[in-house]
């Protein structure tokens, strides 16, 4: 049998098997040992009675005989209840202690009632959650992406996913307020005539005479001929007062639901991004003694478990070999790496600006040469004038991501912070490439803001060469789609399934070249938001533009799913998939806040084209609002212009600052409770270790005597 652990000399008995009297032990005490623990000196107070640690004995007995003797008092001055008749009590007295005895036994029938219902309530929302879980398509197949690549790249599937529920909405949205209102106040008139004009101008959409299956293609590729005047741009929908307010409701309607959910999604990926980054479930014993799922069942499930589990160690040692290294730098060290970092980002920052001066030069160059006579004559030619801006920013957001991508390694940073800098610099590129289009586009159709020129003067906008300036915006938008489309379809095919085939039929030098390719989460999480944030811009001017998204999003869901499997190998180096689970939603909120400002600027600003839309005839595209809430009842114009003006706003505002002035300090005092917390964990485990090594130390000291 195995000998105990003692504390000192004092717990043996003496050589006839006695206790050993108190004044012949020796050794450190309890309490001494007790005194010295790490915790020892912040407990300064532990409440009546009770005194620190190693404080002496006769003061223990009396403190324990002033909380026996207040026990008694509190005893004495309130009698343990009984039945009433048992009282010595008048029959007043007894009567109220009968009925407060009543009370208290209902309170807690009552309570209990309220638990129960508390429960079965919580148990409804946990079924209710797991059947919508179960109802989410591809469920299966993301969790086999997870296990099979890593949590990276399952965050790009499910992005994909909640855009295209996005799209589904949206389209739905527009079905509904839009095209049903089109049809159901008649049916919608055609093309003006060809000899039709007015002060400004004339506008003749649509093909005339014969049209050759050439052309038709080229129409189909630009939005131009049969599509122009058609139910997916802006010029096809007729002036109807009904029609403008549905038309414009439902592009509100459509940004709102875009706000709320992708809201919703950012919340739930920052309470992950939290809980990773303050390192409460990024040990490593989460992952090996709480990341296992006892429910799985069968031998799939379980390797992909295993494997999703042997990623997050992965990320989780690497990252912590990151910063180890970077803990034990000098300060030389330090200062050469902070200018390697500032020389890179002057390399980047003059990349993006050869960039956005090469799109206005397409933009500009676009605009002049479409009017050449040889453009004219040449259908390839024009369609490749027309599709000029959108080869470049193609062409750009080819070249410039694998830069940045070469350049994040050089920085020093971790995985997750590299992804995070590549994702960035590769937001700024791609999104505001497509605001210097806009720019472009804007400058093109108010005469570069300046209304008193002679193309502008008349209509407000350049009528001359943009009759229908919202249809050309709906086209621009439409082209940038597709071509984004055929380009994605063109590197799968042409690129990424020869080099597996070249790789796997070539053993030699050639095929190492060629090497099995990893699946780049950035990159293709970056195209997502790009083509989204062109489908935000292109809504108001081309309503089917989100029912176009949806087809080439789940198109795109399985291309690159083959893609994936067929031709793709698990990245060698993962990432904490709490950062892009909750960064990705932010660059979403980032393209949705772009994409609004040309939205709104229009929508309040330029004057609607006076030969098409429902707006025609109309100074500005919000007039339509103020014009139907007069038609309603007094009462009701009355509180919706009350709610425009500075007295509504101003107490707004004000309750607003209060109520975020008490989250701000609900949360700081959350965030100080949350910090004691911590520190009294980290102190309780210095105890641990603390008795863990006296018990040693006592225990050899014992074999020693």
């Amino acid at each position: 049998m195995e000998e105990r652990p003692q504390w000192g000399p004092e717990a043996r008995g003496s050589a006839e098997g006695r206790p050993a009297p108190r004044a012949a032990r020796t050794g450190p005490s309890l309490s001494s040992v007790l005194s010295e623990l790490p915790s020892a000196a912040t407990l300064r107070y532990r409440g009546p009675g009770v005194l620190p640690w190693g404080a002496a004995e006769g003061e223990e007995e009396e403190a324990c005989r002033s909380t026996q003797t207040s026990a008694a008092d509190a005893h004495q001055e309130l009698p343990e209840p009984g039945p009433s008749r048992a009282l010595p009590w008048p029959m007043q007295a007894r009567r109220a202690h009968r009925q407060r005895l009543d009370r208290d036994r209902v309170a807690q029938g009552a309570g209990y009632t309220g638990t129960q219902w508390t429960r079965l309530i919580r148990r409804s929302k946990e079924k209710v959650r797991e059947g919508l879980r179960s109802l989410q398509p591809w469920a299966w197949t993301l969790k086999r992406i997870g296990g099979q690549f890593g949590a990276g790249t399952e965050s790009y599937f499910s992005l994909l996913r909640f855009l295209l529920l996005l799209n589904v909405l949206a389209s739905v949205l527009t079905a509904c307020m839009v095209l049903l209102p089109t049809w159901l106040e008649g049916t919608p008139p055609g093309p003006p005539a060809p000899n039709a004009s007015s002060p400004c101008g004339s506008y003749n959409p649509g093909s005339h005479g014969l049209v050759t299956f050439t052309t038709e293609l080229f129409n189909l590729l630009s939005g131009e001929g049969f599509l122009e005047w058609s139910p997916l741009f802006y010029g096809f929908y007729p002036a109807r007062p009904r029609l403008a307010v549905t038309y414009l409701c439902a592009a509100f309607a459509t940004g709102l639901l875009y706000l709320l959910l992708i809201l919703h999604r950012s919340v739930s990926g920052l309470k992950q991004t939290l809980l990773a980054e303050s390192e409460a479930l990024t040990r490593y014993s989460h992952r090996v003694f709480s990341a296992w799922d006892f429910g799985l069942s069968g031998e799939v499930h379980v390797r992909l478990r295993q494997r999703l589990i042997l990623y997050e160690l992965q990320v989780e040692l690497e990252e912590a070999r990151v910063r180890r290294k970077a803990a034990v730098r000098t300060l030389g060290q330090q200062a050469r790496l902070w200018s390697v970092r500032l020389l890179l980002n002057l390399v980047v920052l003059a990349l993006l600006g050869a960039a956005f001066f090469g799109i206005y030069w397409a933009t500009g160059a676009t605009v002049k040469l479409q009017d050449k006579p040889l453009v004219q004559r040449t259908p390839v030619l024009k369609l490749v004038v027309d599709y000029l801006p959108s080869i470049f920013i193609s062409g750009i957001n080819f070249v410039l991501p694998p830069v940045f991508k070469l350049i994040a390694p050089l920085e020093g940073y971790t995985r997750s912070r590299q992804i995070v800098f590549i994702l960035l610099r590769t937001v700024f590129l791609r999104l505001f490439s497509l605001l210097f289009l806009l720019f472009s586009l804007w400058n093109e159709i108010t005469c570069g803001g300046d209304a008193e020129t002679e193309k502008c003067k008349t209509c407000g906008y350049n009528y001359r060469e943009l009759p229908c300036w919202e249809t050309h915006l709906g086209q621009e938008m439409y082209k940038l789609l597709l071509f984004d489309l055929l380009t994605g379809l063109a590197v799968i095919l042409l690129v990424q399934f020869p080099r597996k085939l070249l790789c796997g039929l070539c053993p030699g030098a050639l095929g190492r070249f060629a090497r099995t390719q990893e699946f780049q989460v950035p990159d293709e999480v970056l195209g997502l938001i790009y083509a989204q944030t062109v489908v935000w811009v292109g809504s108001f001017s081309c309503p089917l533009l989100p029912l176009l998204n949806t087809v080439k999003f789940l198109l795109l869901f399985y291309l690159k799913k083959i893609t994936l499997f067929s031709t793709c190998s698990p990245a060698s180096r993962s990432f904490r998939a709490s950062t892009v689970n909750f960064f990705f939603p932010v660059v979403l909120l980032l393209g949705l806040a772009i994409s609004a400002v040309p939205v709104l600027y229009s929508i309040f600003l330029i004057p609607p084209s006076k030969l098409c839309g429902p707006f025609r005839g109309q100074s500005s595209i919000w007039v339509v609002i103020p014009e139907s809430i007069r038609e309603l009842p007094q009462t009701a114009q009355n509180f919706l212009f009350f709610l425009g003006t500075q007295a509504f706003a101003v107490p707004l505002l004000l309750i607003s600052s209060i109520l975020m002035a008490y989250t701000v300090a609900l949360a700081n005092s959350y965030g100080r409770l949350i910090s004691e917390l911590k520190r009294q964990i980290q102190t309780e485990a210095q105890n641990k270790v603390f008795l863990a090594q006296r018990a040693v130390a006592l225990s050899s000291a014992d074999r020693t005597l």
